[in-house]
């Protein structure tokens, strides 16, 4: 009886709290930071990378969506903790003040432009494990786009993370329009190489529902 009714209460209770985390944005995302440097995640998503590269230690994580490099930084604190691994982060401005560190190289461009996927298939062609996270533009038909390029640079058993499937009434941002959660339900209409880990979501809150794509085959 305990365990129907903590599932009843779950999802309103996910929800409002995901609605009262992004309308507080002074408060929570925008006032969250890594090591002096903003980065708008949400922290239970962060502890999930965390795990997620302590145990696979990959060679490459491209991340598409620099921004100012708080992620990107992030990403790669993380590789120094496991002594192992480099991060791509792609964005189409360059902004002035990003984080500089030994295992960020930052690529100026459109993640779906075919000279910057070039420079990325060329070092993913050279790593062993490969974990791609997807956190640029947001509408379905880019993301559509990044999903069928990224795709085949993920080895087996890593990740393809698409950020934001919360977006769109998932629970938030209900006028946004169709987004990274309707593109990642028609790639893996088109697509039997992924499957959804909804381990990933432990924590019950996360930015990413239906968002941690594992490859099996």
């Amino acid at each position: 009886m305990r365990r129907v009714a903590i599932q009843l209460l779950r999802l309103p209770v996910v929800a409002v709290f995901s609605l009262l985390y992004y309308g507080n944005f002074g408060q929570t995302l925008g006032n969250t930071r890594w090591l002096g440097i903003s980065i708008i995640k949400n922290p239970l998503d962060l502890w999930i990378y965390q795990e997620i590269v302590h145990e696979l230690r990959p060679d490459l994580i491209i991340e598409t969506g620099t921004w100012i490099g708080g992620s990107a930084l992030y990403l790669a604190s993380l590789c120094d903790l496991v002594d192992h691994g480099r991060v791509v982060t792609i964005d189409i401005v360059e902004y002035k003040g990003r984080p500089e560190h030994k295992r960020i190289e930052y690529i100026t461009g459109s993640s779906v432009e075919p000279k910057v996927i070039d420079q990325v298939l060329e070092q993913a062609h050279a790593s062993e494990t490969v974990m791609v996270i997807l956190d640029s533009n947001h509408r379905k038909v880019h993301v559509l786009d990044e999903l069928r390029l990224y795709a085949p640079l993920v080895t087996v058993g890593s990740y393809l993370i698409v950020e934001d499937t919360n977006v769109n009434g998932h629970p938030n941002y209900r006028r946004h329009g169709p987004g990274p959660w309707e593109a990642v339900e028609e790639f893996m209409r088109e697509d039997s190489r992924f499957e959804i880990d909804k381990s990933r979501e432990k924590f019950m809150l996360t930015f990413n529902p239906r968002g941690y794509l594992r490859r099996t085959n």
